[in-house]
């Protein structure tokens, strides 16, 4: 007689294939049942950690890694590298924005049709996503490489930066179909619930990208071109990363070109938040060239003083912004399935970002001249850095505020309001910095900084309750 564990450990291939792939597919629902529990269930405040943390974390990996490649290349002595490294930062910004584009207009509806129960409708977005990143990568490509002298001089490369600049161009160009897919899996991953390994992708592709840096320069003196491809293949890296997931441990996201489909309510869907966003990354990156403008009058110490302060602030931004971009699937979510659930989250998130700014302003308005003193020992430069970094975190809680209103207006499907806001603070600052420059000088212009965030808040809470009508609770959900 054949006992019951013989029958079980003598199986056949075909029976031991199917074992595992029952395993597999058991371990699929498995997780994105915990995913949805996290959605539909699980108590607000463990929610919006399990959302947020993970993006805070890999956010602030990101400005690890910023000051890290810095130092890497700063270490070989030639300041002409470190000025191509800082003239290519748009051209960067512009090629993650194309990521952030499809990323963050498909990461919003993904979430909105899992909370619709739509799940054919999300295979169907995440495929288009996928190979929509690839198409407009390769046209970053084509249309880049032709134009790449006109490139490098448009960002304003001088004669002793210029090849350097031109070797980071091309690579960054030639990878651009690899940045770009790496920001959108990034957004899509993480739309679906999967914040964990959205963050993990994420700092995969930091570690890989310090460890190339350091190979690159140390080891094979590539300089500029081993930073540039460190920075495409890391970015690979985590794609396969992300891939792998979507093909085999998802159950709702795909990168089957089957499932691929360009429809007009996808891609309306897609591109009314995408569309503000990019232009949001545009602006932005037009603001820091008017305000170094305005600043570069006033000396190098004012410009170096502003970057030093920048640097430091934008920890806690990124933190804050991780926060706000993290619940953002969550309250995606909650639109079409439980807007109550969706009224607590925000409830919630307000709440954290004044903890978040309160804390971390205490501690700037403490030892503010130590962290400035970590950079320089100039005097003169602390004192001056010290007082731009205690103005611009005065507007830390109402920045948080504004990311939070945009990925509220994102994640409800608020087009008007999203475009609104990713153009408010652009607007409002070039007039501001103007004005308060003839009127105060350097004073005026630091400060130009947060009345800009202060006007761009107030219109944001200004739609915010024109809009409540739409965002607030079913009536029936109250009664629940």
């Amino acid at each position: 007689m054949i006992s019951s564990n013989t029958v079980r450990f003598n199986l056949t291939p075909l029976e031991k294939v199917n074992t595992q792939s029952n395993y597999m597919k058991k371990e699929v629902i498995r997780m994105d049942t915990e995913n949805l529990h996290y959605f539909e269930k699980a108590p607000i405040a463990k929610a919006v950690a399990h959302f947020a943390v993970p993006m805070m974390l890999g956010t602030s990996m990101s400005v690890i890694y910023s000051i890290l490649n810095a130092f890497f290349l700063g270490t070989l002595g030639n300041t002409a590298m470190l000025t191509a490294l800082a003239l290519t930062l748009p051209l960067f910004a512009i090629i993650m924005a194309l990521g952030n584009l499809i990323g963050m207009g498909s990461g919003t509806f993904i979430s909105r049709l899992l909370g619709e129960k739509k799940y054919n409708d999300v295979k169907h977005v995440s495929s288009f996503a996928f190979y929509a990143s690839l198409v407009l990568g390769l046209i970053v490509m084509a249309v880049g490489l032709p134009l790449i002298d006109s490139i490098v001089h448009g960002l304003g490369a001088s004669a002793e930066s210029f090849v350097f600049t031109k070797d980071y161009v091309t690579v960054m160009l030639i990878g651009s179909p690899i940045v770009v897919l790496f920001f959108t899996l990034e957004n899509i991953v993480r739309a679906e619930g999967a914040a964990i390994t959205s963050m993990t992708g994420m700092i995969l592709s930091v570690v890989v990208n310090i460890i190339l840096d350091a190979l690159a320069i140390f080891v094979f003196d590539w300089g500029v071109i081993g930073v540039a491809s460190a920075t495409v293949i890391s970015n690979l890296v985590a794609i396969l990363y992300y891939a792998y997931h979507m093909g085999n441990k998802s159950q709702f996201l795909t990168i089957s070109a089957k499932w691929f489909k360009a429809s007009k309510d996808i891609l309306s869907k897609v591109f009314k938040i995408g569309v503000p966003v990019f232009i949001m990354s545009i602006f932005l990156g037009g603001m820091s060239l008017i305000f170094n403008h305005f600043l570069v009058e006033y000396g190098d110490q004012a410009v170096a003083a502003h970057g030093i302060s920048s640097r430091l602030l934008q920890f806690p931004e990124f933190i804050l912004m991780g926060l706000c971009e993290g619940v953002v699937p969550l309250i995606a979510f909650s639109f079409t399935a439980n807007k109550l659930r969706m009224k607590h989250t925000i409830s919630f998130t307000i709440k954290t970002i004044a903890a978040l700014a309160a804390v971390f302003g205490v501690i700037v308005y403490l030892i503010s001249d130590h962290l400035i003193g970590l950079f320089t020992n100039d005097p003169q430069l602390i004192e001056m850095g010290s007082y731009i970094l205690h103005v611009t975190f005065l507007s830390l809680f109402i920045t948080g505020m504004t990311t939070l209103f945009t990925g509220i207006f994102q994640a409800t499907a608020q087009g008007t309001a999203a475009f609104i806001m990713s153009i408010i603070q652009g607007v409002t600052l070039i007039p501001v910095l103007y004005f308060a420059n003839q009127m105060n000088g350097f004073h005026g212009v630091i400060w130009s900084l947060v009345i800009a965030d202060a006007v761009a808040f107030l219109v944001g809470a200004t739609m915010l309750y024109v809009l409540r009508n739409k965002l607030q609770p079913d009536l029936e959900q109250l009664a629940q």
